[in-house]
């Protein structure tokens, strides 16, 4: 059954979003303060950054540079409650089938339950298997890392390499880099792009005797991990021979039979379950190239920062609500104001993969125009994100976001303690952050331009022909998000802040954040044309009616060129 009774407190609430009070009274209300300036509302409002922050532990958000005012929350607020927010989050903890086009729960939460406390999905308490694998999970990864585990030839694994793609990859490489400094067990290295080049550069210096593979694939059929982990068996076989393989790959996998004619040990299978989504399974047996890099212990202080924020989602109201307040600001500019894309700018060399993390995360799970009544939306939904971590992007995209004729709202990351500190390089690194989010508060006038350049003695026709290019509007929205430290705990903090801002983005646009449908077709197109190329290449007479004549003519010349 597509939907049950439970979810009609949220999943079955009836007309568009652009027809409720909520939505109406925003709109009348943008309409009276769309051109406030920041500026002024700092002048007017001495005490903004304290009525405009919140904390939880070591995290703050900082959301006082934002094109808003006490009423434009209030009112965003109200939104949420009309949308269901409350009943969706209680919905999705409590095991609820909240991904109804898929018929089943999105409870990534219990993979992080530190209360103790029973979790069920359909009347069965979930974690007492939870538990079991991450007791697999801690006794697999301090055996690689104590050199207890051997390979084929006696030799302890000296590098660990994970194939996956998609949730399977960008969640542990983003956590694993994150978490460098905290590194002290093999080295770990990922293989995502079924180009064989990633295979190649990656494996390019490693001895098959000290190597361990991960195989991350919940079905153990995705087509580019299976392709990069067929390649690594042959590549350890050729070394050491077809006996190696149990030593050397484990998986990461519920198709036990597929595992096990693949060669792997059947004991050395980690489960996870269909509640799991990709883009959340990080802190699933998926993470285990994360505990064996940084030890068990330390993943668990990575479960227990990520619990710390599910419980402020559902304890903490809405005015207050960390994930719920980023979610509303991007409610604000996406739908309001136009604002196509959102920048995520770590101040952070360590989260230099979190924008790629968050784009996954973000689009495939609110990239969706069709409403939970099956209907075409008629208002945006997910934006683009993208990001770079600062300063990088100082010197490369911020012209645009600075003076270009795109709004593009920011998110600002950093850490107040370095994980290196080293001469003035984290002062400076910091002072850029928190410049360049007044830079774009604040803005820079005409008057203010000319007053520079008369200052640095140019005459009155050379103020005049570059004052223009000089100033900056300024009024471009930014948060600021600062942790204590760049730690487990913390890291775990922020990656559950993002997931719950954009569940709750999906409640209120009314769309499922947790299926991704999108990424289905080309898939089935790509095993058609792979089965097409090879008929080609063997130099078969091939069919190619069915494409238009673009592809067809592009298969054509990919045949006739390959040498």
């Amino acid at each position: 059954m597509l939907f049950d009774s439970a979810h009609d407190r949220f999943i079955r609430r009836g007309g568009t979003l652009e027809q409720t009070p909520a939505w109406r009274a925003l709109a009348e209300h943008f309409d009276h303060v769309k051109d406030l300036e920041m500026r002024r509302l700092f002048d007017d409002e001495p005490d903004r950054f304290a009525r405009f922050s919140l904390e939880l532990g070591p995290l703050l958000l900082d959301y006082s540079k934002h094109r808003i005012t006490a009423e434009t929350i209030a009112l965003l607020v109200d939104l949420a409650r009309a949308a269901g927010v409350p009943e969706a989050v209680s919905a999705m903890l409590g095991g609820e089938r909240v991904n109804w086009t898929e018929d089943r729960a999105a409870l990534h939460v219990a993979l992080r339950d530190r209360s103790g406390r029973p979790v069920e999905v359909d009347g069965v308490d979930v974690m007492p298997a939870v538990h079991r694998v991450l007791d697999q999970m801690r006794a697999f990864s301090d055996a690689v890392r104590k050199g207890r585990w051997l390979g084929a030839t006696g030799t302890p694994i000296r590098t660990v390499v994970n194939l996956g793609i998609g949730g399977s990859d960008l969640g542990p490489v983003m956590i694993t880099r994150a978490l460098g400094a905290f590194h002290d067990g093999p080295e770990v290295r990922f293989v995502s792009n079924v180009d064989a080049s990633d295979f190649v550069e990656t494996t390019r210096d490693l001895e098959p005797a000290e190597t361990l593979f991960v195989v991350a694939s919940k079905t153990f059929t995705t087509q580019e991990t299976m392709t990069n982990a067929r390649t690594a068996r042959s590549w350890l076989v050729e070394a050491l021979g077809e006996a190696a393989v149990a030593r050397h790959f484990v998986a990461l996998s519920t198709n036990r039979e597929a595992v096990a004619a693949f060669g792997i040990d059947p004991a050395n299978v980690f489960e996870f379950w269909d509640w799991v989504g990709g883009r959340y399974s990080s802190w699933s047996a998926i993470g285990l190239t994360i505990a064996i890099a940084v030890g068990f212990d330390r993943f668990l202080e990575l479960l227990e920062g990520a619990h710390a924020m599910d419980r402020h989602l559902a304890e903490a109201p809405l005015e207050a609500n960390i994930p719920a307040i980023m979610a509303l600001l991007g409610i604000w500019y996406r739908n309001f104001f136009g604002a196509a894309s959102h920048a995520v700018l770590p101040y952070d060399q360590y989260l230099d993969r979190f924008p790629a993390y968050l784009q996954q995360a973000d689009m495939e799970s609110n990239g969706k125009s069709v409403d939970r009544d099956g209907r075409r939306v008629g208002y945006a939904t997910g934006p683009v994100v993208w990001g770079e971590p600062g300063t990088n992007g100082q010197h490369a995209f911020f012209q645009l976001i600075h003076q270009g004729t795109e709004l593009i709202p920011c998110d600002f990351i950093g850490a107040v303690n370095p994980a290196h500190p080293i001469g003035d390089h984290h002062a400076t690194l910091m002072a850029n952050l928190l410049a360049q989010t007044e830079a774009l508060m604040r803005g820079r006038t005409e008057a203010e331009a000319r007053a520079e350049l008369e200052g640095a003695g140019l005459d009155a026709e050379a103020v005049a022909a570059l004052a223009p290019h000089k100033v900056f509007p300024g009024n471009r929205p930014s948060s600021t998000i600062l942790l204590d430290r760049l730690t487990p705990r913390s890291l775990g903090m922020l990656i559950a802040a993002y997931e719950h801002k954009i569940f709750v983005q999906g409640v209120i646009w009314r769309v499922n954040s947790f299926d991704q449908w999108g990424v289905e077709l080309g898939k089935v197109l790509a095993r058609t044309i792979l089965a097409e190329e090879q008929a080609l290449l063997a130099g078969r007479d091939v069919d190619l009616s069915r494409h238009d004549s673009s592809t067809a003519g592009l298969l054509r010349r990919f045949a006739e060129r390959t040498e």
